[in-house]
């Protein structure tokens, strides 16, 4: 059973030993979207959500989530972490509004922080839904995935359509 990082001696989960791991900068940006219908789009723009500022409740909980991350993904090491950022972006076409998701977060540790940037994401997106679900509860939270990473033993990564900005494969 050693041969997997996560299990011990018995078979059962453990939380991997990263003390003799070198500490290096990392940073990862996850990615998700909400699409949401005519309205709330124009309520989000114009700030007329009854709730408050969509985007930036939507901001705080991306970060809080991010610091929260191995509170609730069981083997994730608690890490201090040196920025958050969340930013948005339309996406409109015809009869589409999607609300773009961009979660960044940075350390300097011994381990990654690809999990902090996906929660960030996707706790961001939640609450968006939340703040505006008494208009349309038919809002889809679109696909969740981290964008790219850098630092650490594995090296860098680029998500697929991402590796030609970078000069990769």
């Amino acid at each position: 059973m050693s041969d997997f990082t996560h299990f011990n001696e018995e078979g059962r989960a453990r939380m991997v030993d990263i003390s003799e791991k070198k500490e290096t900068e990392r940073t990862a940006i996850a990615r998700t979207s909400i699409y949401v219908n005519e309205e709330i789009y124009h309520k989000i723009t114009e700030n007329k959500i009854k709730k408050g500022d969509v985007l930036a409740v939507g901001q705080v909980a991306g970060v809080m989530a991010a610091k929260k991350t191995s509170d609730w993904i069981p083997m994730c090491h608690p890490l201090p972490l040196t920025s958050i950022d969340i930013s948005f972006a339309w996406n409109l076409g015809e009869n589409t509004y999607e609300l773009e998701i961009e979660a960044f977060v940075k350390t300097k540790g011994k381990t990654g922080v690809e999990m902090e940037a996906l929660t960030a994401a996707s706790a961001t997106a939640l609450t968006i839904y939340d703040m505006c679900k008494s208009i349309d509860k038919s809002m889809v939270i679109g696909q969740t995935y981290l964008k790219e990473k850098k630092g650490g033993k594995s090296g860098d990564y680029y998500r697929e359509e991402m590796r030609n900005e970078h000069g990769s494969k």
